[in-house]
């Protein structure tokens, strides 16, 4: 089962939910034995006063995903030395620090600030300070210098595992996780792997599983879209070098990461390197728990592909060995067709001819919301098409697709969605 913690767990709040937990079922409150019901072995007990603090803490770890209230509290021991949180770095003290700030604004976060400008901001410090490269390690993995990292590791081999610079990471994700202009990642990397770094490094992101490895960091994207979070220029190459060495092909994040859209070319990397086989599960001994197992893991991909209409993605896994259970996922043709599910052109075309509303909202955004944030033009294509409502305002922000488009930095998708159009048709997207 994968794990579902809040950001930044602590186990504080957690005695506090649990004490809670505890005098509502005592009143109680339906809402509190509902959630006894859904995650307690024993269910919901005879006599609401004989329900322990122990029978809360049970519950409370159940329902974040672990089996018991010890193995949350090992979780949170283990797992502390590994807590990043690279949204945490103020401006003030970023600015303040060149051979902290390169680092700093040339890595994605992985939050809202990621962004072209602060790698351009990166690239522009290190021009006006042409030495920080020589005097700082993550300056020099950030930037790929790979002579000034060369130059570091012959003065001390054992940095290629310290952690440095704003972020506290291995030198190695900064390699991996700038999208600044640099000299030679792919170099930088060899270098570092050949001192001794860890093919599998990696941090908790605010303290949640699964990690984020080195391989996430080569294969990028995200939440925020491609347009913010783009996979690393030289993805391929890095994650070959990195899974070369040993890195383990089972990389949850980058599985999530990268399942929004339809390229298929981190899958096909990572099944021809073992992804879905049983492998050492490094990070599963680092904070003492799997969270989703192997099984799992795949048979997510699996039901995101069917319920998302990614054909050319079910038959690449099926290649592999893997397909759906029977009865495992209901047929489309059962159940009322969902145009946010429909992430191909195809799958639009289907999805309403089927009857879908082409202006369904999830999460308070449409379809052509989500797919001008992906910036996949044959979908937005498709959607204006079926009469997609070009001037719908999503729930949260209150902006248009055009707008979602722009902030997303997909250029392509907002020249398709001005008003008026700048588009022909399905046939004539660039």
């Amino acid at each position: 089962m994968a794990l579902s913690l809040p950001n930044n767990p602590d186990l504080e709040r957690f005695r506090r939910d649990a004490r809670r937990l505890q005098r509502a079922v005592r009143a109680e409150q339906p809402e509190a034995f509902s959630l006894v019901a859904a995650h307690h072995p024993g269910g919901v007990p005879t006599s609401a006063s004989a329900f322990t603090l122990a029978d809360a803490q049970l519950v409370v770890a159940r329902s974040y995903g672990l089996a018991s209230w010890p193995k949350l509290r090992e979780f949170l021991r283990r797992s502390e030395p590994m807590r990043r949180d690279p949204t945490a770095l103020s401006a003030e003290v970023v600015e303040a620090d060149p051979a902290a700030a390169v680092p700093a604004l040339a890595c994605l976060g992985y939050d809202e600030n990621d962004d072209p400008a602060r790698w351009a901001r990166a690239a522009q410090l290190l021009e006006q300070h042409p030495g920080l490269a020589a005097h700082g390690l993550a300056v020099a993995a950030a930037s790929g210098d790979a002579a000034a990292v060369r130059a570091h590791l012959a003065a001390d081999p054992s940095s290629a595992r310290r952690e440095v610079g704003p972020f506290r990471w291995p030198p190695l994700l900064y390699v991996v996780y700038s999208r600044m202009p640099q000299a030679d990642a792919v170099a930088s990397a060899g270098l570092l792997l050949a001192a001794g770094a860890d093919p599998d490094s990696g941090y908790l992101w605010q303290g949640l599983p699964p990690p984020f490895t080195a391989l996430t960091g080569c294969f990028g994207e995200g939440e925020m879209g491609p347009g913010r979070q783009p996979r690393h220029p030289r993805w391929r190459e890095l994650a070959l070098v990195l899974l070369e060495h040993g890195a383990d092909p089972n990389d949850r994040q980058t599985l999530y990461n990268r399942m929004f859209g339809r390229d298929d070319s981190h899958l096909r990397l990572l099944l021809d390197h073992g992804l879905g086989e049983s492998s050492s599960e490094v990070w599963a001994g680092r904070t003492g728990v799997a969270g989703e197992t192997v099984e799992e893991m795949m048979g997510r991909q699996l039901r995101w592909a069917h319920a998302h209409g990614f054909a050319d993605r079910l038959s690449l896994l099926e290649q592999h060995g893997f397909a759906l259970e029977p009865g495992d996922t209901a047929s489309p043709s059962r159940r009322v067709p969902r145009i946010h599910r429909a992430a191909t052109a195809a799958a639009v075309r289907g999805a309403v001819a089927a009857g879908a509303d082409v202006d369904a909202r999830h999460h308070g955004r449409t379809a052509l919301h989500q797919a001008a944030l992906m910036g996949d033009l044959e979908v937005i294509a498709a959607l204006l098409d079926a009469g997609a409502d070009r001037a719908a305002v999503d729930s949260e922000h209150g902006t248009t697709p055009l707008e979602w488009a722009r902030w997303a930095r997909q250029a392509a998708a907002a020249e398709l969605l001005r008003d008026p159009p700048h588009y022909g048709g399905a046939h004539d997207v660039p």
